[in-house]
């Protein structure tokens, strides 16, 4: 399969002709199908699209990671440049959701819910797994063996009157299965990725595992580029995600330059940045 970074925080090189922006989207080109793995923060994924001779009005069916703004804000431009690919999200409660720091910084980070009523006809809820395309899967149960992010503390979600702590049942995996292995797919791993690639590992435990793409959150206050782990606990992670055997990991969005180098340091050539204009074949 061919897969190509829309938009992700950083730009390749030599590529002035394309926009990053703080967040993730990902099209993936298989043998019969093409899907959009979330849509960025803003309609900078689409216009890249554009410059890499991409047709976003050909994508079969699109894939939300979870219910934030940086993976879900250019909905509406995925919505008016395709007429009939659905949109996966995963079933949870449409609550606002927020970003909080320090004493003075707090922000909404959730969707725009105004688009579900406007385009009700194009979302569908997934809870469970679902198999989306052939051999295209949605996974949707999670288990906590390995410890979430610690940045996840800054994450909340509106209930009733109050913000409470966000508890990520919005988020999923998507797994592609081809012949030779399958590559596990996740927008910002609020799960912890070790508990994600575990899911896709315990469902397919036959399956190798070609490659690993998506954030990590290992991000702490994305204004300041801080860690929010250790510098011990991101190397175990590292290490540990190598007791998997996949063959390439590519890291973006909220892992954070810091955190990537931390796990580098560990995982060496198996792990690789996926910036803005990415394209590889696994």
């Amino acid at each position: 399969m061919r897969i190509t970074a829309l938009v992700e925080n950083d730009v390749i090189k030599d590529r002035d002709d394309l926009t990053p922006e703080f967040g993730l989207s990902i099209h993936v080109q298989t043998s019969d199908r093409q899907i959009l793995f979330d849509t960025g923060s803003s309609g900078a994924f689409a216009d890249n699209a554009g410059v890499l001779e991409i047709d976003l009005a050909e994508v079969d069916a699109a894939v939300l990671s979870h219910h934030h703004f940086d993976h879900g804000g250019g909905l509406n431009r995925l919505l008016e440049a395709n007429a009939q690919a659905p949109v996966y999200l995963r079933q949870a409660e449409t609550s606002d959701r927020y970003f909080k720091a320090l004493a003075f910084i707090k922000r909404p980070i959730g969707l725009d819910l105004d688009l579900l009523h406007r385009w009700p006809n194009r979302f569908e809820f997934v809870s469970g797994e679902r198999e989306i395309a052939a051999g295209v899967f949605l996974i949707t149960e999670i288990g906590s063996t390995y410890a979430r992010p610690k940045g996840n503390r800054h994450l909340f979600v509106r209930h009733g009157d109050s913000l409470v702590p966000d508890p990520f049942d919005h988020e999923l995996v998507m797994v592609i299965r081809e012949d030779d292995g399958m590559v596990v797919f996740s927008g910002c791993s609020h799960n912890g990725i070790l508990n994600m690639i575990k899911a896709a590992r315990d469902r397919f435990p036959d399956t190798p595992i070609k490659a690993v793409i998506g954030g990590f959150h290992l991000i702490g206050i994305p204004l300041f580029n801080s860690m929010a782990a250790s510098r011990g606990e991101v190397e175990d992670m590292g290490r540990e995600i190598l007791t998997f055997s996949p063959g390439k990991v590519y890291s973006a969005h909220c892992t954070g330059a810091k955190g990537f180098q931390v796990l580098q340091g560990v995982m060496g050539d198996t792990l690789e940045a996926f910036h803005t204009g990415t394209t590889i074949e696994v």
